[in-house]
Order: C-alpha cells, then sequence, then structure tokens
C-alpha cells in the first residue's frame, strides 16, 4: 500500500455493503421483477454483476446485468489522451419501461452519472433510472445523487478513494490515499 494511504472498506465489508444495496433495491422496486443493472465500466461492471447474484438468492429472481460503455459521452474527451472503448452490453429484452439501476464504484463529481445518463438515452427509454455506488466521496459539480449508496466517505480534494475489486484487481478493498495527478486533470493535480 502507498505511503500515506489507509484501508476504508475491506472484502467483507464490501460484501455487507452490496448485500444491504441489493435488500434495498428490491424493497425500492418492489420485488425487483422489473429491474436491469447496468455497470459503468471498469469497476462498476463486476459490482452489477455481484448485485445480480446477490438479488438472485435473496428473491430467487435473475435479475438481467449489463455494462454500459460511456467513453464517447464523457466531456473531458479532449483534454485527456485517448481511451480504449469499453464494452455496451444490454441484456436481452432491452431497457425499454425497465427500471435500469447504474452502478458504478465511486461517486465524485456526478460527470460520469450524466455520461451514462446521456447514452442510456441512446439506447432506450427506461420507465426509471436509479443509481448505486460502493462509495460517495462527495464534492458534485452537477446535481446528481445515488439511490443506494454502500458508503458516504467525505474526503478531501486532496485524496483520491482507490476500489480494488477481485475481479480486476486481485482483491477487494477501497482504499483512501493521497490524490494522483491524472492525465487530463486540472493544473492543481485534483482528480477529474
Amino acid at each position: 500500500m502507498p505511503e500515506g494511504t489507509r484501508a476504508v472498506l475491506d472484502g467483507p465489508e464490501i460484501d455487507r455493503a452490496l448485500t444491504r444495496i441489493a435488500h434495498e433495491v428490491l424493497e425500492r422496486t418492489k420485488g425487483g421483477h422489473e429491474v436491469t443493472l447496468l455497470g459503468v465500466p471498469s469497476r462498476g461492471v463486476p459490482l452489477a454483476q455481484r448485485l445480480a447474484r446477490r438479488i438472485e438468492r435473496v428473491e430467487e429472481l435473475a435479475v438481467p446485468a449489463g455494462s454500459l460503455d460511456i467513453t464517447m459521452y464523457r466531456d473531458d474527451l479532449r483534454l485527456a489522451p485517448a481511451r480504449a472503448l469499453g464494452r455496451t452490453e444490454i441484456p436481452d429484452g432491452g431497457l425499454d419501461d425497465r427500471v435500469v439501476v447504474l452502478v458504478d464504484d465511486v461517486l465524485f463529481s456526478g460527470r460520469t452519472v450524466r455520461a451514462a445518463l446521456d447514452a442510456l438515452g441512446d439506447l432506450g427509454r427506461p420507465r426509471a433510472v436509479q443509481l448505486a455506488v460502493l462509495v460517495d466521496r462527495g464534492h458534485r459539480e452537477l446535481p446528481i445523487r445515488a439511490d443506494y449508496v454502500g458508503k458516504n466517505l467525505p474526503t478531501s480534494l486532496r485524496e483520491n478513494v482507490d476500489v480494488r475489486l477481485s475481479e480486476t484487481d486481485g482483491q477487494d478493498a477501497v482504499l483512501l490515499g493521497p490524490a494522483r495527478p491524472r492525465a487530463g486533470a486540472a493544473e492543481t493535480g485534483e482528480e477529474c
């Protein structure tokens, strides 16, 4: 772990947060029969798949899960180096008249969610769109709020939230540490 970095969630805590979110989705959607989960690459995709498995265990209901690539909808394309396109996988049955739950790892400025909403609008017309995130770190730049949150984590702009998942990183953890300058970030070195 880099110097100045500390774990704020470990594997079992992430599991409990996802289980709670799964129960909240089922309660709020009255059983989840019209729910489709769409993960935002990269870590939102395995989180959406984990949520789908938890819902299936609780309700014996197979909830469709897919992915929604937002690369071409981002408002920082001209500021950052070229990005590889991710995959958009819409489950059979499409999105029309479904309750789509967008799933992502960290909610920060809200710009990723805005891009996801734009991408979603090109793919169908859901009855409702909800947002589930593992971590809400604050600092919104757009009027966006998550419907389901694993952990509210007040942060400084000088801090970085690093979500690690076994599917992508070999371990489950949420780490809080000093901010790392990112390609295309503002001259201040803060995250986008």
